[in-house]
């Protein structure tokens, strides 16, 4: 089944957010106004729009209410984007050239000023006090996130629990948040909107990792990006800490691309045969598929049923995905 089948009775909706997020980029300079357009036409599945409409429809579904965390919740995406891109140098984002390949590093770094600008902005009319904090949060936790990345960049022997913090930070934290927002919005009761935060978290872990796999077994027109492109930046993900653990030669052929990234620069194909070859994938599929379940079990936590199925798909959807 495809995603877009999972939500298709909230089709109306996304529309009305998508409408809503092309008018909150328009800004008064015509050039942040063209670099904004040009991240959001980039394309993107919308995930987190979806989990707070889908999360809202355990209460009371007002979509006028939910627009002032859906929107703010994919313009922080779009920004944290932009930004990833100027530190992990990317002329590609989703097959089109990124910001600061188009323009530069200063126009792609104020860009993402402004998307987040936007977004606080536009959370501020949430007649829930709760928004605003909770948002703040979100986006130092990012923040946070990012600089671990900075930091475990080539370290070989980090922990896999290293890797899960950093993932949980990156990632699952603004999918959470999105679930809880939504719940919190619609005026579910305190235990929905844990069971929801929860259920989030773990959708977020398990999409993290199924993208880190996909880096390794994706094309590059899927990916919208060159194959094995993380770990050739020295990202360390899941699939390559299970196959240096695995095979000793290739964790030597790593440490010396590591120690020396310019001198000996990473022969990704040989690399991406190497995890292939030790297992990595189906061990991150295993891991990914633990935490879809680990999802599925919040929302049978929940007593409103009505619309679990739809997030038990998204959720198996997530942890099957081939882009």
């Amino acid at each position: 089944m495809k995603l877009a089948e999972i939500y298709r009775h909230l089709r109306p909706d996304i529309l009305q957010i998508e409408k809503e997020i092309e008018l909150q980029v328009q800004a008064e300079h015509p050039q942040l106004r063209e670099a904004s357009t040009h991240i959001l036409k980039a394309g993107g599945k919308r995930i987190r729009p979806i989990f707070v409409l889908l999360s809202a429809q355990y209460g009371d579904y007002d979509l006028n209410e939910i627009k002032k965390v859906a929107v703010p919740l994919e313009l922080i995406h779009m920004a944290s984007l932009v930004h990833d891109d100027v530190i992990d140098n990317a002329d590609l984002r989703r097959g089109k050239k990124t910001i600061k390949s188009k323009w530069d590093n200063r126009v792609a770094m104020y860009t993402g000023d402004y998307i987040f600008a936007k977004a606080t902005e536009i959370a501020t009319k949430s007649k829930y006090p709760q928004v605003h904090s909770i948002l703040a949060k979100a986006m130092q936790e990012m923040c946070i996130g990012e600089i671990e990345q900075i930091q475990d960049q080539y370290q070989l022997d980090q922990h896999v629990k290293q890797y899960l913090r950093r993932i949980r930070r990156k990632t699952a934290l603004l999918i959470s948040v999105s679930c809880e927002l939504g719940a919190l919005v619609s005026g579910t009761s305190a235990k929905t909107q844990h069971a929801l935060k929860m259920y989030g978290y773990y959708v977020g872990m398990a999409f993290q990792i199924t993208d880190d796999i996909l880096d390794f077994v994706g094309s590059e027109r899927e990916l919208g990006k060159p194959a094995g492109s993380d770990l050739a930046q020295g990202n360390v993900t899941y699939p390559a800490i299970y196959a240096m653990s695995k095979d000793r030669e290739f964790y030597q052929k790593m440490q010396e691309f590591a120690a020396e990234p310019s001198r000996y620069p990473l022969q990704v194909d040989d690399a991406i045969q190497s995890i292939k070859n030790s297992g990595a994938v189906e061990a991150s599929k295993d891991l990914a598929n633990k935490y879809v379940n680990k999802a599925n079990k919040m929302l049978y936590s929940i007593e409103e049923k009505e619309p679990a199925a739809s997030l038990e798909k998204i959720a198996q959807y997530i942890g099957n995905r081939k882009y």
